[in-house]
């Protein structure tokens, strides 16, 4: 299966297309063509208003996970706005990148106008971006793993995750200790932006030691394993980071196991329910919310100006916050339109 997708990932490069071609690399991070989200509308105008005809499909890691069914609803909250049809499906698990490929290229096959898409890896539905580039259908890479020749993505600053993390540790632990990280799955950028956003700032501290940093693929079991390991190893530790909330939540699992947790901090990111629970109930320490909701109403957004003709910046920046107990509560709102005001605030 992993020898028939490198196949068609290097078939795909061999036929990129012309303007695909014009453009640098995509690293959505630093990318210097980009627009925050909540300058859009000043920037481009009001937004237009879509044919009832239109039909966008979303194309998501999998459905397991709640960052994603949230991401999901952001894009349906706006196609029942506006009364076009949305069509949303995922790959069986995280692992499956011909599951994910096959359901984009049948979104294509059925005459989709749109994809939002959000890549397992930074080269698996490149064979299925090329088709729709030919074919004249907008593609939006949304958050994680990035195409690198994608001509716009939506999503965080990948990198700021870690930083954030690694400025909390900084702040409250002056006299510095041993940190490890548990990565997401290799290869992805995502994942490796947060762990180089913490690792870079945590280290140029000078007052802490990164012992160690392992990859848990996502796996809340896996990232139980790691953990558990590592904490027998280090056990003066006093903090994990994970690049998911999933992970984190079998971190804390291992902590407690290991009867570290007043010693042992541990953040996530991503911000699903789970998370901000456990952190109320002073399990989880923190994690880094990127509020998928609103980022996908946001790359909605944007795939709606794209079809009108707008030439939109090749990266929209979506927000993301800091969550620990001193601010869950307030983070918490089930209202979005609150939410967005709370957010331009910041």
């Amino acid at each position: 299966m992993k020898k028939l997708l490198l196949m068609a990932i290097a078939s795909s490069l061999l036929t990129a297309s012309v303007y695909a071609a014009e453009l640098t690399p995509l690293q959505s991070d630093s990318e210097p063509d980009r627009t925050d989200w909540s300058q859009l509308e000043a920037k481009y105008g009001p937004m237009p208003k879509p044919s009832a005809k239109l039909k966008i499909g979303g194309v998501s890691k999998t459905l397991t996970n709640e960052y994603w069914r949230s991401l999901g609803q952001g894009y349906k909250n706006v196609a029942d706005k506006d009364g076009f049809t949305f069509a949303y499906q995922a790959a069986a698990n995280e692992d499956d990148q011909l599951g994910q490929l096959s359901i984009a290229e049948t979104l294509i096959a059925q005459g989709f106008n749109g994809l939002l898409v959000s890549p397992q890896t930074d080269a698996n539905l490149q064979p299925a971006y090329e088709v729709a580039q030919s074919k004249g259908i907008s593609v939006v890479n949304v958050n994680d793993a990035v195409m690198p020749n994608a001509a716009h993505y939506v999503g965080n600053v990948q990198k700021d995750n870690g930083v954030r993390v690694a400025q909390w540790f900084i702040k409250h632990y002056p006299q510095g200790g041993k940190v490890a990280v548990i990565e997401g799955q290799p290869g992805v950028y995502a994942a490796g932006q947060r762990t180089k956003g913490f690792r870079d700032t945590i280290t140029a501290n000078g007052k802490f030691k990164l012992v160690a940093s392992v990859p848990a693929n996502w796996s809340r079991e896996k990232a139980y394993d790691a953990a558990s390991t590592i904490l027998q190893q280090y056990p003066d530790l006093i903090g994990f980071y994970a690049n998911n909330d999933g992970m984190a939540l079998g971190v804390v699992e291992a902590v407690r196991s290991a009867g570290k947790a007043q010693q042992t901090a541990v953040f996530g990111t991503d911000g699903i329910s789970d998370a901000y629970a456990s952190i109320k109930r002073g399990e989880l320490t923190g994690t880094v919310d990127s509020f998928p909701i609103l980022t996908g109403e946001v790359a909605m957004n944007v795939m709606l100006r794209l079809i009108d003709g707008q030439k939109i910046s090749r990266v929209v920046s979506t927000p993301q916050a800091l969550i620990t107990k001193d601010n869950a509560d307030a983070f918490s709102i089930k209202d979005n339109e609150k939410l967005r005001k709370l957010l331009e605030q910041q």
